[in-house]
């Protein structure tokens, strides 16, 4: 079964005098949705409110038709819940299997049996069973992101929320968490912030493209990467017109506007899609 349904009303979202969300009428319903977004986009904004974390300036959210204004529909909604914050806030002097348990608990997961299971299941998925008895505060980063992904994954929540999930990690983990979350995908509804364009581009099954706190982009990953058509080149030197990032020794991978003359256009990738997006607006 897909996970449960997100909907979002209108929806925004003000700090102080600025808005940094104003989302029109959106349906989340199952598989991976990856939002996409400048800093300052409004990405952790709109997970947070999806997770329950904030509530909304105007609008409303719904999932699987509660509310999560209401007290009582709100903690239902926490229930079926995994939440990846972009700052882990772990704490240091606890044990990695000793604070997997202590969520397990918050979680209502019982008895006690029951949440040691849970936990050495979500330890194993996320490769950290070898540092069950390791206090937090030694871990390295990566390694406290994947603890971070493990407390998300107890109980079998069919609503995950995962900000910035792939933060220093390695190309090697962010390949088996990446696979970790097209599994669960079957049968959940998983929402992803993340710079990593690329990495789920055979993953998702939808992409948001959010600039200043509005959708500029809302579809599959060969629709956004189409954007960049014929607005992308590789070559051996930057191009000062163009953004370009490096792919080798001495190569980089442009993408502007305007193709400059002799030269063959590349053909594009999600990357690409989002970097013409939010930065170039290509012509369709």
């Amino acid at each position: 079964m897909p996970g449960p349904v997100v909907s979002f009303e209108s929806l925004g979202q003000r700090y102080g005098a600025k808005a940094v969300l104003a989302l029109d009428p959106t349906v989340l319903d199952g598989g991976i949705t990856a939002v996409l977004g400048p800093n300052g986009s409004g990405k952790s904004t709109l997970l947070k409110l999806a997770a329950t974390v904030t509530e909304p300036s105007s609008g409303s959210i719904r999932v699987a038709g509660l509310d999560p204004s209401d007290p009582a529909e709100r903690t239902a909604i926490r229930r079926r819940l995994g939440y990846v914050a972009q700052d882990d806030g772990l704490p240091g002097r606890m044990r990695v299997r000793e604070y997997c348990n202590y969520v397990a608990a918050l979680k209502e997961i019982g008895p006690a049996r029951l949440r040691r299971r849970w936990t050495a299941w979500t330890l194993e998925r996320v490769a950290l069973t070898d540092h069950l008895d390791d206090r937090i505060r030694t871990l390295s980063g990566g390694m406290k992101r994947r603890l971070s992904i493990a407390q998300a994954l107890l109980g079998g929540p069919d609503l995950l929320v995962l900000d910035e999930p792939l933060t220093s990690l390695d190309a090697e983990q962010r390949g088996e968490i990446t696979r970790l979350l097209v599994e669960l995908a079957a049968e959940a509804t998983v929402l992803v912030a993340t710079h990593h364009a690329d990495q789920f581009a055979a993953a998702c099954r939808r992409v948001l493209v959010l600039e200043e706190g509005r959708v500029a982009f809302d579809g599959v990953p060969r629709e956004l990467a189409a954007r960049a058509e014929g607005h992308v080149w590789e070559t051996d030197v930057a191009d000062p017109m163009a953004v370009c990032r490096a792919i080798g020794p001495e190569r980089y991978r442009c993408v502007a506007q305007t193709v400059p003359a002799g030269v063959e256009s590349a053909e594009p990738t999600v990357a690409d899609g989002y970097l013409a997006v939010v930065r170039f607006r290509p012509r369709p």
